[in-house]
């Protein structure tokens, strides 16, 4: 990443208490540990997210949470990016990944949507694929459950013991994705 320029990091998810121990709202809890890891509280942006200002590994950041549903993030991705003047490769999507078993995490720059609706609406409004991925894995659901069901239903008590740890370990990521590039951060995060 251009240590120039200053990174827009996005947490995806859906808003409102209902949703908050979602799998679908990984996005949201890694940035709420980057947030305390800045010292600073999501304030209401006119880029319609909730946004933070602040130093992670000693670089600046914008971290954003969009006050959208999950299915319409792009609008609050690419307001931000227009308000803050930042180029999409310098922003970092951080979401749930079924295709991950849970407690995995991978990176990536560019590349589909996978059916993930949040990362299709950012593609659409920043008329790109390319911008940094941290893909939280939350595993396959059960036997024929379907997908969408799956990822609006809270973390099972066993994930929720680790759970934590998990969120740690992709905040992790993100720091090292920012201070370290994608090939050094995948080096050291993708041998688990």
């Amino acid at each position: 990443m251009d240590e120039q320029q200053l990174p827009l990091i996005v947490g995806l998810g859906n808003p409102g208490a209902s949703y908050a121990g979602n799998r679908h709202n990984v996005g949201f809890m890694v940035l709420d540990e980057l947030a305390s890891r800045v010292g600073g509280k999501f304030k209401s942006h006119k880029s319609s997210a909730e946004v933070v200002e602040g130093r992670l590994s000693n670089q600046r950041a914008v971290l954003a949470k969009p006050r959208s549903y999950m299915n319409l993030s792009g609008g609050a991705v690419a307001g931000a990016v227009r308000f803050f003047k930042i180029q999409p490769a310098s922003v970092i999507v951080v979401h749930d990944e079924l295709d991950l078993p849970f407690g995995t995490v991978r990176m990536k720059l560019g590349g589909g949507d996978n059916g993930h609706n949040g990362l299709r609406s950012i593609t659409s409004s920043l008329s790109t694929k390319d911008y940094l991925r941290v893909r939280c894995g939350i595993g396959r659901p059960p036997g024929r459950m379907d997908p969408a069901a799956f990822v609006l239903r809270d973390f099972s008590t066993v994930e929720r013991k680790e759970l934590a740890f998990f969120v740690d370990h992709c905040a992790d990521a993100v720091e090292a994705l920012m201070t370290e590039g994608l090939e050094a951060a995948q080096n050291r995060f993708h041998q688990r």
